[in-house]
């Protein structure tokens, strides 16, 4: 599913639009991965069967074990939803190298380069029968992810929703589609290493089932000009920052409560772009809500 950013007739008159959150969602876990950016906090590539070469799904995989495995729960009432502009672009650059030198066709390839493919792996492990999509879209993956798992959360018979962000570093492929997409816009061509990998994931549930912290859509344009801070750099399209610095507030607000602004690009048609967590009143050791509102950015 592509969604493309599009001038809505509200943007001109005014009229107030719905946010991406119709109600609040709760966090249950969040977690990183990274391999080979150069910073500190960078991992050894996980071995995945069944999985070579590219980086993406063991590092899609490793993000979904930490929350999977800290937060255990019925996999049959659980959904996945990954979110990637270009998917596995390692593979796919691989696999056509091959097919244009006249080498065999290695079905591996075929079947890794669907990024989709490692929600498979991620199901048989943590027995998950739920719901599972793959987006692509140039919008933020946060509100892009938070959405879907608003809808998936309006079905009964689910209780949580795995968020999944992944995105590769640089290709002369991955280039060309940043360039394209920036023509008009201006936006930065993201300046990873081609050998480089980001992944972060958020388990959400319904609030007041045990996550001691919320996110809701802000209100109004007022809770965006309370943040303290300045805005961060404008980044690239389908970049999963957003993800990062969710998971950084969600982080610090375990650690010291209180509530934190987050600024997202909301999908089209939608208002506000960005997201208030707050921790849950009755959580051990916390800070009420509103006690201390800050705007995270976990930079790359």
């Amino acid at each position: 599913m592509t969604t493309h950013r599009t001038r809505m007739p509200s943007e001109a008159t005014g009229t107030p639009r719905k946010p991406v959150l119709r109600t609040a969602l709760g966090i249950l876990a969040s977690a990183t991965a990274t391999h080979g950016t150069g910073r500190d906090d960078d991992i050894p590539l996980p071995r995945l069967p069944g999985f070579v070469e590219s980086a993406f799904s063991p590092l899609a995989y490793d993000a979904a074990r930490q929350c999977l495995t800290g937060r255990p729960g019925d996999g049959t009432r659980t959904a996945v939803a990954l979110a990637s502009l270009t998917g596995d672009t390692t593979t796919a650059d691989l696999a056509s190298r091959r097919m244009v030198s006249g080498r065999v066709h290695n079905p591996l390839l075929f079947m890794q380069a669907t990024p989709n493919s490692v929600l498979g792996h991620i199901s048989k492990e943590f027995g998950i029968t739920g719901q599972m999509l793959s987006l692509s879209g140039i919008e933020d993956p946060v509100a892009e992810l938070l959405a879907m798992a608003g809808l998936l959360l309006e079905d009964p018979e689910l209780d949580r929703v795995l968020a999944l962000g992944v995105e590769l570093g640089g290709s002369e492929r991955l280039a060309r589609v940043h360039r394209e997409l920036t023509a008009d816009d201006g936006r930065p061509v993201p300046a990873l290493p081609p050998t480089a990998g980001l992944a972060a994931a958020v388990l959400l549930g319904r609030p007041g089932t045990g996550a001691p912290v919320r996110v809701r859509s802000a209100e109004d344009r007022t809770d965006v000009a309370s943040g303290t801070g300045t805005p961060g750099a404008a980044r690239h399209h389908g970049s999963i920052q957003g993800l990062f610095d969710l998971a950084a507030a969600h982080r610090l607000l375990l650690r010291d409560g209180g509530s934190h602004l987050l600024p997202a690009e909301p999908p089209a048609g939608h208002e506000p772009a960005a997201f208030v967590l707050t921790t849950h009143p009755d959580a051990p050791g916390h800070a009420l809500p509103g006690s201390n509102e800050t705007e995270i950015h976990a930079h790359q």
